[in-house]
């Protein structure tokens, strides 16, 4: 275990850190009607969250959510303008905790890291290895669960009101996809009783994320002595044999079931690394090219028409569309 830290909260609850935390949350969000009313009376909101935070009055609000199906089904869920700000203003100091403890390997939601970093290294293992396991997560953020995942905060935070905070943004999280599941030693009504998931669109979901899934990462690499890509809950292992693989497979879904997780039936698979492969969005082919999916091409250009569209109704701000495109 690395070292606990105390002493933590009295740098997330000063009105400094909050407003530096709003002023991040508030980056290309001005014109959202929750970031908008907040920003208006912002040096009033600021002293109210402060002093509910002292006085252990803070309490999540109620999410927002939406229902997407573009690639695939999925929830997406809003915290509250305030709440966000907090997240950042805890994660702020939080965050760098456990960051000092993940892997070089785990590329999602980290800075210098990314998808494109995650390809590189994908591409780096798969030319030197015939075959690669690659993996999924059964429905991930539903199924991660709380008292596992506040079980990881205690291993890095000492600091009893800074495991308060992260404990009521969890206990917050709004009804995810039921995952009913159930593992060995528990009892016929155990998966209905535990409580699961996490919202994803959430800052705190991502670093969450990578805190649960934190474990697996040194078992695979320092346990297994696997060469080892993971982007949230895809990842990927390579080796020469494709015996060795099943046995990691194996391995790995026993880990998994420890912490109340299980790898997706259909998307956990061995393949040759001489095959084309997609992986975080893209197509690599053996010869070192790489390829956007034709699926993901239309799905840019539908996205791009209906931004058109928006910025010529005055509904949105070529300011703010910029990064979108940008990123895309």
């Amino acid at each position: 275990m690395g070292k606990r830290h105390n002493d933590l909260f009295g740098r997330i609850a000063t009105f400094d850190a909050l407003r530096r935390a709003a002023q991040r949350a508030l980056r290309s969000k001005r014109r959202k009607p929750g970031a908008a009313t907040f920003a208006a009376g912002l040096e009033r909101e600021l002293v109210r969250l402060q002093r509910e935070l002292v006085e252990d009055r803070y309490r999540p609000g109620r999410y927002v959510t939406l229902q997407l199906h573009d690639p695939k089904p999925r929830m997406v869920s809003a915290a509250p303008f305030r709440d966000r700000v907090l997240h950042h203003a805890l994660m702020d100091v939080v965050g760098p905790i456990f960051e000092q403890g993940f892997i070089a390997n785990s590329f999602a939601n980290r800075i210098g890291k990314g998808t494109h970093r995650g390809i590189e290294m994908y591409e780096r293992y798969r030319d030197r290895h015939a075959f690669v396991l690659r993996c999924d997560i059964f429905r991930f953020f539903p199924a991660i669960d709380h008292a596992i995942l506040k079980r990881d905060f205690r291993r890095r935070i000492a600091c009893a009101e800074t495991r308060r905070l992260l404990d009521l943004i969890v206990d917050g999280s709004n009804p995810q996809e039921a995952v009913n599941l159930h593992f060995p030693g528990d009892d016929l009504f155990a998966p209905f009783e535990r409580r699961r998931g996490l919202p994803i669109g959430n800052l705190t979901s991502h670093w969450f994320g990578n805190i649960d899934l934190d474990r697996l990462d040194h078992f695979v690499t320092e346990r297994l002595g696997a060469p080892y890509v993971r982007y949230v809950d895809d990842f990927a292992l390579f080796a020469d044999n494709a015996d060795q693989l099943d046995d990691w497979r194996d391995k790995i879904a026993a880990f998994l079931e420890g912490r109340r997780l299980r790898l997706h039936p259909r998307k956990t698979v061995i393949l040759a690394c001489d095959r084309p492969a997609d992986f975080l969005g893209y197509t690599l082919l053996p010869d070192g090219k790489r390829r956007l999916p034709e699926a993901s091409v239309r799905r840019h250009r539908n996205r791009l028409r209906g931004m058109a569209d928006r910025i010529a109704a005055g509904a949105l701000s070529p300011s703010d569309a910029a990064p979108r495109i940008a990123s895309w």
